[in-house]
């Protein structure tokens, strides 16, 4: 299924408004009377939308694929800021701050929703238990009442759409809730997952793996059934943060801030295949716009709190076809890059610099770059709108 067929379907399901679809939608073509429709080439979960393209299970969040409904959205930049407890807001087009409120204690990620029509502010609240939800609504990029949630270090969304997964850092479980109001539906502990902290989903969306940050360990999480899978304790490193899948599923790429690389794993038989050297501290992971090259951040430190100006901090380009390292960008005067996002043009890598204070625009044609002073230790912005036609959490890695 194709992206604009995919859209008309699930408007309903979007909640988005049908009259402002029509006009859009006329010129999709309907399917001819009498032909059944091609068996899907990937066999997805009930719920989850089709892969369009299983080569590329990026297809979808090319150039040019922003829903209409998320096209009303202004471009905006949403940059959490852990230490200063506030979420700033750049405009693109100018590179300024344009706006700033309070959230709730340690802000850690801006996640869109599944349904793309909330940004969620995980402030997990280090240390407390008065954790909270914040949302932000995209199109006036306000804040509205914070939800009280236990420990939201990360969120992420089943790629059926079903629930939000609140990733409980601290209490090593994973809380499955209602994408809506984040009423608890059931929780997952991960016993042997310290540091439990990010995740990405296999093609079919049948399992996850999720990184344990603190025990140098993988977790794979059955979708369907709710349930640990199984542990993998990779062989060097001890770190490993965030987690990306190959464009055609069969790869997890894991940076491990210890080992200064990306390990390679296969998700189905979960085993370590590989392991691609990148930087000091490699940390986040993100995949171009036209789903060839993933960027590493590499934040120049083995450090959780790390120092500023780091030599080692930059980022480094690897082309998905061959694993190799293609291009390295160091951050001019040195920088400790960390969470972000691409533009929905695919031009700019927005990064924040955890330990800077400020956050890095990164032209992704030759690596040049402009730093735009923000809060007290940015984290996991996001960069909105995103093409795609559903997010499974995080910064914004859409599908």
């Amino acid at each position: 299924m194709g992206f604009k067929q995919y859209l008309v379907a699930a408007v309903a399901i979007l909640g988005v408004n049908a009259s402002g679809m029509s006009a859009w939608a006329q010129d999709v073509a309907a399917p001819s009377e009498g032909v059944a429709p091609a068996a899907p080439l990937v066999q997805t979960i009930p719920g989850m939308p089709a892969v369009s393209n299983p080569d590329n299970l990026y297809s979808e969040t090319g150039v040019g694929h922003i829903a209409p409904e998320v096209a009303l959205d202004p471009a905006r930049v949403y940059v959490p800021n852990l230490r200063s407890n506030d979420v700033y807001v750049i405009d693109p087009a100018t590179n300024k701050v344009v706006d700033r409120f309070p959230v709730g204690k340690s802000p850690q990620h801006v996640v869109p929703s599944w349904d793309l029509r909330t940004l969620w502010v995980t402030n997990n609240a280090e240390g407390t238990i008065h954790g909270s939800l914040t949302p932000i609504d995209p199109r006036t990029g306000r804040p509205g009442p914070s939800v009280a949630v236990d420990d939201p270090y990360n969120m992420y969304f089943t790629p059926d759409g079903k629930s939000a997964i609140v990733v409980a850092e601290a209490r090593k479980r994973l809380d499955f809730r209602d994408p809506h109001s984040m009423q608890l539906q059931q929780s997952v502990d991960v016993p042997e997952c310290k540091g439990v902290n990010h995740a990405d989903f296999s093609i079919d969306g049948r399992y996850a793996i999720f990184t344990c940050e603190f025990g140098g360990h993988l977790v794979k999480v059955d979708m369907v059934d709710k349930k640990v899978m199984g542990y993998l304790k990779l062989s060097s490193g001890g770190m490993p943060q965030d987690i990306l899948v190959s464009p055609n599923g069969k790869i997890f790429y894991v940076a491990d801030m210890m080992a200064d690389g990306v390990f390679l794993v296969d998700g189905d038989t979960f085993r370590e295949i590989g392991f691609i050297r990148t930087g000091l501290g490699a940390h986040g992971l993100y995949p171009s716009r036209d789903g060839t090259k993933m960027y590493v951040a590499n934040r120049g430190s083995h450090l959780i709190h790390g120092h500023p100006h780091s030599k080692g901090g930059g980022v480094s380009v690897i082309d998905f076809a061959t694993n190799k390292v293609v291009a390295t960008w160091p951050i001019p005067g040195g920088g400790s890059p960390d969470m972000g996002n691409v533009s929905a043009d695919g031009k700019a890598l927005w990064l924040s610099g955890r330990f800077d204070d400020v956050v890095y625009r990164i032209n992704t044609d030759d690596g040049s770059m402009i730093s735009i002073p923000v809060g007290q230790e940015p984290h996991g912005l996001t960069v909105w709108p995103q093409p795609g036609r559903y997010s499974i959490g995080h910064t914004g890695i859409l599908r």
